[in-house]
């Protein structure tokens, strides 16, 4: 395996010292993308927050500063993100407004209209079927709750040769704003919103459940 797959590997599923250097690399490396793409969204004080693929915990972080009268559950599958996020969040976490568990999105470990808000900041590229993944969030969002999906990359042709590279090193797919759209819909969410910082190759999804 050459070094830009190992270097996806980790992205998808960080682990060991390397994983922990991605996570926390990740921190700092995505700050401006959580705040825009929580732009698109209304945070109550009193919410009910799931952030799917945490990593390093930064964007838990940020969230449970806004939602200072509600929690925010955090989950990634991988046992080093479990632990490194439960260190950034360890104050959140010993006044109860925050928890980190390990845990797919395939397999979500919370009942039924759980969320107000879930969020998937960098990690729908690795979900392991989209369509039943997104059933499966849906199931955990509350009736109107809002899904957020924020991706430093989608399909755009002005950045169709970099993009190839990714995908290939990646083995994901890069969709295009109208694939999110007609993704979404299909797996039960009427109304999608996507948002795009073309000059980036930014977008933002944000799916509301009836």
């Amino acid at each position: 395996m050459g070094i830009m797959n190992k270097l996806f590997a980790q992205a998808g599923k960080p682990s060991g010292r390397f994983g922990r250097f991605i996570g926390r690399a990740m921190n700092s490396g995505h700050a401006r993308l959580h705040r825009w793409g929580l732009s698109h969204v209304s945070i109550a004080s009193d919410v009910v927050i799931l952030d799917i693929g945490c990593g390093g915990g930064k964007a838990v972080q940020n969230m449970g500063g806004i939602a200072a009268g509600g929690k925010v559950f955090g989950i990634d599958h991988s046992d080093d993100m479990v632990q490194l996020s439960r260190k950034t969040n360890a104050v959140l976490i010993e006044a109860g407004r925050v928890e980190i568990t390990r845990a797919s999105v395939s397999s979500l470990p919370f009942p039924d209209d759980s969320f107000d808000l879930v969020t998937a900041f960098e990690t729908f590229y690795f979900w392991p079927d989209m369509i039943v993944d997104l059933k499966e969030v849906h199931r955990v969002l509350k009736p109107g709750g809002t899904l957020l999906i924020v991706n430093a990359a989608y399909g755009h042709e002005k950045f169709a040769k970099r993009n190839a590279r990714i995908t290939r090193f990646g083995g994901f797919t890069l969709h295009t704003p109208e694939e999110l759209h007609d993704v979404l819909t299909g797996a039960g969410y009427p109304d999608v919103i996507v948002h795009e910082a073309v000059q980036k190759n930014w977008i933002a999804v944000v799916a509301k459940k009836n």
